[in-house]
């Protein structure tokens, strides 16, 4: 399955993919209320996270609706909203443990990523490679890999 996957390092804060997903969920705008992905500014400890929607492989938020209105999509993988179903209790917003489920105002309904149906627009607009669109284990095992290097450096160091 794939994913949306995040290198924080490289992040640059400039939040051109928050601008491509409100367009791409609105058509008309480009307001940061439109966008499913947030950089969140952490000015105190220096650092930008880019966070949208993990399509989390047990996800809290389609297990907790009660109108069955979240599902997965077998051909992406994504977790969506269908948004005729959503009865806008937000159960899902509260199930989420990263906060990456929204609520619309206006429709009164839950609202989230839907990896624009295998072609994120984020990952496409991000000028500093921050973002990916690639196989979780991909992902995982380039992860490992980078602790398990950070490890060895440390042990190395110590034994010396």
């Amino acid at each position: 399955m794939k994913v949306i996957t995040m290198d924080t390092t490289k992040c640059v804060g400039c939040r051109n993919c928050e601008l491509a997903c409100a367009f791409m969920n609105s058509e008309t705008t480009s307001e940061r209320k439109e966008s499913k992905i947030r950089v969140n500014h952490y000015i105190d400890e220096e650092v930008l996270i880019p966070m949208t929607c993990l399509h989390c492989e047990d996800a809290w938020c389609l297990n907790v609706c009660p109108a069955s209105a979240i599902s997965r999509n077998e051909e992406t993988g994504a977790v969506e909203v269908e948004s005729d179903k959503c009865a806008g209790c937000k159960m899902c917003i509260l199930a989420c443990p990263y906060g990456n489920i929204h609520f619309d105002d206006k429709e009164l309904v839950s609202t989230k990523c839907n990896l624009c149906e295998g072609n994120p627009r984020c990952v496409g607009h991000c000028v500093a490679a921050a973002l990916n669109y690639e196989e979780a284990e991909d992902f995982a095992d380039r992860t490992r890999k980078k602790a398990d290097m950070r490890l060895a450096e440390t042990f190395k160091r110590t034994c010396k």
